[in-house]
């Protein structure tokens, strides 16, 4: 979906569903509907679901379910184009939302209820016994939680942009979103909230009540008007733990899931992270033969565009070989994991990905993620003399690591300042990644680097890496880094983002408080996959600076529970960026040769 909201909001917002599906890309011949199939569960609760099929179906067929919270007929055009392409398809209501029983807890319901719809679908007299699921989103994440319950009729699954409880949502690198709050109230009650959901101007407003109040996060709910438990039970627990390892498969659990996988995301998809983590972490637990056949494709995508793809998105331009028929893509997998057809002759290895050349680009093919990158450039961080105050009087990204003492950089984040924008930028959807006017208005809050002009064409793809030597003296505070191409017309693209709350510097799982005045090294090193080309005379910008903005949980820097924390527990932070001999602070980009 597109965000009417700041840059990296659009960037990195989580789980955000597509409400209003993409056109069916064909199929206008005759099928046979069903409105209110109910589909009971072990605990007698009744699912309800609408069933697509073909017209006058005269033999038991595979059957394709997407189980989500968004109101079943959102998916209708998947419906059309799978049953006018010889498939059965059921749009099913998770328990508590739509027309199906039951009270909706969020996440938590899928994996069991998932299980019993394989099952009961095994049995229908228009299923040849063959159950597969489709979905992005929400429904990514309840295909991986019904795997691993081992339905025996599960016979393959496709996740895109599978969002991951405590990976990538409700918080990104510990640091909740105010957006938790609008997808709350969209999956309120059994009906639909798309039109207050998609309100973007509305819940830029109510997250700025809070946010110029001042007042602690854990407050969200009631500010905006609608007190929520689950959102409450989600701020207890702060960092992965227990209670979100629940929500994934064990190591145990992802060794014995052997299936067909065909695992889909994008390079600005907001669950990239959640969609990777998933593939990695089957891939380490998985035997030889099942890791052979999980498939991985990465577009240049959005969220919304892993399942119906657009040519743009945000300012950026992906190019006519980006507009991938995503349904037939889907099609043609079913067809070789569920009829024995031939595999998609899209696949042409283990790893499709999409490099962006400018404003096109092509598909190119690997065998292994990490195959893709085949060497490194390290970029140094340096100033003048300290000298360091925006983009006009920028630091400089370098070659040539440094050799001697060098006075360093800082920033001086006074967190009651409501007036910060680095990151905000204009609320344009159309251009929100591509747009320069929060950077601007921050010179002098942020450090800013610059490579000088690529001499030559290069091309990055993998994940930047970076590490920042600083000294921060108060116990914790919020760390953003961004990265851009500069062209040589001076236009910005955002190559990608990341956080870092520094009292998770050493782990996710526990945290530490800083010790003032400590010069330690920083690990920022969760950026987004990128693949893209930076032509001859255009230049990498970094910029690092506060994260503070209305559309994520403030951290006030006392030390406390940042949940809990408020104006009146703020503190002035001084954050110290080393770059001398001893402490080389340096950007890691990893390069790629064309194959």
């Amino acid at each position: 979906m597109s965000l009417r909201v700041a840059a990296f909001v659009s960037a990195l917002l989580l789980a955000t569903p597509v409400i209003a599906d993409g056109p069916a890309g064909g199929g206008t011949a005759p099928l046979d509907f069903q409105w209110s199939v109910k589909i009971p569960l072990r605990d007698g609760v009744k699912l309800n679901a609408t069933l697509y099929r073909p017209e006058g179906q005269r033999a038991p067929l595979p059957c394709i379910f997407t189980l989500t919270p968004y109101i079943a007929q959102s998916y209708h055009p998947r419906g059309v184009y799978f049953a006018t392409h010889d498939y059965v398809f059921l749009t099913v209501d998770v328990r508590g939302r739509g027309n199906s029983e039951g009270e909706f807890t969020p996440l938590l319901q899928e994996a069991k209820d998932g299980y019993d719809v394989v099952e009961w679908l095994a049995k229908q007299p228009y299923c040849n016994g063959k159950v597969t699921m489709w979905g992005g989103s929400y429904a990514g994440y309840d295909q991986w939680a019904t795997a691993k319950e081992f339905p025996p009729h599960l016979a393959t699954i496709i996740p895109v942009a599978a969002v991951r409880p405590g990976v990538d949502f409700p918080f990104v690198n510990n640091i909740y979103y105010a957006y938790d709050m609008q997808w709350l109230t969209l999956t309120s009650g059994h009906t639909g909230q798309e039109v207050t959901f998609g309100d973007w101007s509305f819940w830029a407003m109510q997250f700025g009540k809070l946010y110029k109040a001042q007042r602690p996060f854990r407050e969200l709910d009631t500010v905006v008007g609608n007190p929520s438990p689950v959102f409450q039970t989600w701020l207890d627990h702060p960092e992965p733990d227990a209670y979100w390892d629940s929500y994934s498969a064990t190591p145990a659990q992802f060794a014995k899931i052997d299936l067909p996988i065909l695992t889909i995301t994008g390079q600005y998809d907001d669950d990239q992270y959640g969609a990777l983590s998933y593939y990695r972490d089957h891939l380490r637990a998985a035997s030889a033969q099942a890791a052979a056949r999980h498939y991985l494709l990465i577009g240049p995508w959005d969220h919304a565009g892993t399942r119906t793809p657009t040519e743009t998105y945000a300012g950026i331009k992906f190019g006519a070989a980006s507009m991938v028929d995503v349904n037939a893509l889907d099609k043609d997998w079913y067809d070789w994991t569920l009829k024995g057809g031939s595999k998609p002759a899209f696949l042409k290895d283990r790893v499709t990905y999409y490099m962006l050349l400018g404003d096109e680009g092509e598909w190119r093919y690997a065998p292994s993620l990490d195959a893709i990158t085949t060497g490194s450039a390290s970029m140094y961080l340096t100033s003048d003399n300290g000298h360091n105050r925006g983009i006009y009087e920028s630091g400089a990204l370098t070659s040539t690591a440094p050799r001697d003492a060098s006075k360093p950089d800082g920033y001086i984040y006074d967190p009651r300042d409501t007036t910060f924008n680095a990151w905000d930028g204009a609320e344009d959807a159309g251009a929100s990644l591509t747009d320069q006017s929060g950077l601007l208005g921050a010179n002098g809050k942020i450090l800013v680097y610059h490579t000088a002009p690529f001499t030559q064409d290069t091309e990055f793809a993998g994940f930047p890496k970076l590490s920042l030597w600083l000294s921060i003296d108060q116990p914790d505070t919020d760390l953003a880094a961004f990265l851009y191409e500069i062209r040589p017309d001076g236009s910005s693209v955002q190559l990608g983002s990341q956080f870092l709350r520094a009292r998770y510097r050493k782990s996710q799982r526990t945290p530490e408080l800083v010790k003032p005045g400590a010069v330690e090294r920083y690990d920022v090193d969760h950026f987004a996959f990128i693949a893209r080309r930076i032509a001859k005379g255009s230049r990498l910008r970094l910029a690092i600076g506060p994260l503070n903005t209305r559309f994520f949980e403030k951290n006030y820097n006392s030390g406390g529970v940042v949940a809990n924390e408020s104006g009146k527990d703020a503190r002035t932070v001084t954050v110290t960026l080393y770059h001398d001999a001893q402490h080389p602070s340096v950007l890691v980009m990893p390069l790629t040769k064309k194959p």
